[in-house]
């Protein structure tokens, strides 16, 4: 049984990154692209021709940019956290959702999401990576006890190293790897 999927109501469907680049670029300035995307190539001597070709060679950044596409550009609601999962040409739009106009962005904008990202971001290391205090504690423990079995491995190779018969250079571990 195949199942079809019409990818054509998806505003990606058939436009190139360049056409897409471009689009964006007449619309927003590079400016305001590496405000909101922070990539290097909107920032650092910017060209349609230099951005394309970064974007053709890495993927997260191309895939930030259709994002950005479908989401400001385009003004689509954001997606389902099972579409979310896939990358912004294989999400499948609903057919009552149209683009609209492009979403109006400023700088100051952009500069308030980098301040709310920073804070979640520290909120983030400051957990080590978890969110709430019970994973942390258990993960925090797993990891311990894993470090403790490492160590005690350590031990018992250097226990059986310091059992085997000792040459002249003990210090060096190298030093009879060649029988004389």
């Amino acid at each position: 049984m195949t199942i079809e999927i019409n990818y054509k109501n998806n505003p990606l469907n058939g436009v190139g990154i360049k056409s897409l680049l471009t689009e964006t670029v007449d619309h927003y300035g590079f400016q305001l692209l590496f405000a909101y995307l922070n990539i290097n190539c909107f920032k650092t001597n910017p060209s349609i021709e230099s951005s394309v070709k970064f974007l053709k060679k890495t993927d997260w950044a191309r895939e930030k940019v259709e994002a950005f596409y479908l989401y400001e550009f385009k003004n689509l609601p954001k997606a389902s956290s099972e579409q979310f999962l896939l990358p912004p040409r294989n999400r499948i739009i609903p057919n009552d959702q149209t683009p609209g106009m492009p979403a109006q962005l400023s700088l100051e904008d952009a500069d308030l999401l980098r301040e709310k990202r920073a804070v979640k971001t520290a909120a983030w290391d400051l957990n080590a990576g978890h969110r709430s205090t019970k994973n942390s504690t258990t993960q925090h423990n797993k990891r311990q006890s894993e470090r403790d079995h490492n160590n005690s491995q350590k031990d018992n190779v250097k226990l059986l190293d310091s059992a085997s018969p000792s040459n002249e250079n003990s210090n060096d571990p190298w030093a009879g790897w060649k029988n004389k």
